[in-house]
């Protein structure tokens, strides 16, 4: 069958990282006997990063491959995953380090990224990675995005995000960050935000789970807030900011407020709240969103699907979240066919593939020979599903009338 019938599928929002073994050999000299006695004590919590089967996931080629290329997915964007040296717990969930771990915590992500540049480089069509860096140093930021850039990381960089209750680091709309932002435009690299990142510590409680679980959503949000109202997408009106794995339906009814914030802050008023000229930016969070913003949508419902108009069709993109069991895998097929089966071909090919082609730089022409060989059709992704598979995952609306969606 011709690639043509065939959909490329690029999940926008898969995650990767070493084991603390590989991660040592790439961990700046001066650091491994440090490395070597935190490793001794540290205690993983997180059972798919302590399971062999499952973990092997995050860095494995054959099974990385196999279960992708078996899900219809030839191509991915990186984000990190496990725990590097030095860090408290899972690399999305930790916060800024403070001063007297800075210098460990950064040698920890500088590892991650040289490991993350030669598993990219494996299968250099396939993997666009996403580096990190810190924001104590503005200097040391700079030069760790640049690394990143220069060593073809075309994911670009994470956004380090700054919880409520982080007073050692400043603020995301603190003005000191702008040679910062003005560094990944001049790259040209995309700022990626991702969810579950920017959460304060909630101390250990019975209610900690539910209430981290309820607010997540807005912390992940909140970074992307911050940035916008303090006019950075003003002043750095080329900037690449990308939202993943937030929830696509929040962000038009999010926007819509933002407008409202700050068409009353211009009038100089909100109640009894009185505002001057430079409390307020001069367009709209819609206009700002439009000019600067994407969107990985990670394994979407029906109304986070319905959101891709409003967010602009050439600015979404899908995301399966592997190797998460929140993601679609091993039912992207199914997922794609519940979700988006109403969707048509142009439209679908843009989701799946053209718009984080044009964002990460991926070759499409290097990708067809994958496609043609395990992308989903055409007609599979239009057939609606008719039934669950056995044991569906949370990416499948389980208890849902499927004719109705």
């Amino acid at each position: 069958m011709p690639s043509s019938d065939r959909y490329t599928i690029i999940s926008a929002d898969t995650h990767a990282g070493a084991n603390h073994e590989t991660y040592r050999e790439y961990l700046d000299p001066a650091f491994v006997e440090d490395f070597d006695a935190w490793r001794g004590q540290y205690k993983n919590p997180w059972k798919d990063l302590r399971d062999t089967d499952l973990r092997v996931r995050n860095w494995d080629d054959d099974r990385r491959d196999a279960d992708q290329l078996a899900d219809g997915v030839v191509a991915e964007v990186v984000f990190p995953n496990t725990v590097p040296p030095f860090y408290p717990g899972f690399v999305l969930f930790a916060g800024p380090p403070k001063p007297d771990e800075y210098a460990h915590r950064r040698a920890g992500i500088q590892a991650h990224n040289r490991w993350l540049k030669d598993f990219c480089a494996r299968k250099p069509a396939q993997r666009a990675g996403i580096g990190q860096f810190f924001l104590n140093d503005v200097d040391d930021a700079i030069a760790d995005i640049t690394w990143i850039a220069e060593n073809g990381l075309r994911g670009g960089v994470l956004l380090p995000t700054v919880a409520p209750d982080v007073d050692w680091v400043k603020p995301l709309y603190d003005p000191d960050y702008d040679p910062i932002w003005a560094c990944i435009q001049d790259l040209d690299i995309p700022l990626n935000l991702h969810s579950g990142t920017g959460s304060p510590n909630y101390g250990r409680y019975p209610s900690t789970p539910m209430i981290m679980i309820s607010e997540v959503g807005f912390y992940g949000f909140r970074a992307f807030s911050h940035m916008l109202l303090s006019g950075v997408f003003e002043r750095f009106p080329r900037l690449k900011f990308v939202l993943t794995e937030g929830s696509a339906a929040a962000i038009p009814p999010m926007l819509d407020q933002l407008d409202r914030i700050i068409a009353n802050v211009r009038k100089g008023e909100i109640g009894e709240l009185k505002y001057t000229a430079e409390n307020a930016i001069p367009r709209s969070a819609t206009e700002y969103f439009h000019q600067n913003c994407w969107v990985g949508a990670s394994f979407p419902g029906p109304d986070d699907a319905a959101a891709r108009e409003p967010i602009g069709i050439d600015r979404y993109m899908w995301g399966s979240d592997y190797p998460h069991d929140e993601g679609t895998p091993p039912y992207t097929r199914e997922h794609l066919r519940q979700v988006f089966h109403s969707v048509g071909e142009d439209e679908m090919r843009k989701i799946l593939a053209e718009n984080a082609a044009r964002l990460y730089g991926f070759d499409l022409e290097a990708l067809a020979p994958l496609a043609a060989e395990h992308g989903p059709t055409v007609a599979e992704i239009a057939t609606p599903l008719d039934a669950l598979p056995e044991h569906p995952n949370s990416a499948l609306l389980k208890g849902t009338d499927l004719a109705l969606v």
